[in-house]
């Protein structure tokens, strides 16, 4: 019966659009770095290690954040708050992507694995 409830689905894409995203940046950082800034395999691996650092922390601060809001509104605060992590990580990405300069690169990549961890986290409060 889960597989059939349309909620399990939207959870499904919700979750994949935050973990399929670590997962993609976790693959491919490296070689963007490398290929984009012209680094050498050990540095853009270094700093592309930096996403998955973020891990120790915001994945907590997400759901703790989610767990207040739904304290506040029930499960439409979780939501709400789901859904901004979201939008937030999806314009991350493209200023990401479009970084000229490897330091703001860097900072724009530290600020998006913590909103796409917290997004994970928001998701176990869902």
């Amino acid at each position: 019966s889960g597989a059939a409830n349309i909620n399990t689905w939207i959870l499904f894409l919700q979750y994949a659009c935050c973990f399929g995203v670590e997962l993609t940046m976790n693959n491919a950082a490296a070689s963007y770095f490398k290929s984009k800034f012209e680094l050498t395999t050990e540095s853009a691996a270094a700093i592309a290690s930096i996403f998955g650092w973020m891990n120790l922390f915001a994945r907590g601060v997400g759901g703790y954040v989610s767990d207040k809001a739904n304290s506040k509104m029930g499960m439409r605060g979780r939501l709400i708050w789901q859904t901004g992590l979201l939008v937030v990580e999806g314009c991350l990405v493209f200023v990401f992507s479009n970084s000229n300069s490897l330091a703001v690169a860097i900072i724009i990549m530290v600020f998006f694995s913590s909103i796409v961890q917290s997004a994970e986290g928001s998701t176990y409060g869902i």
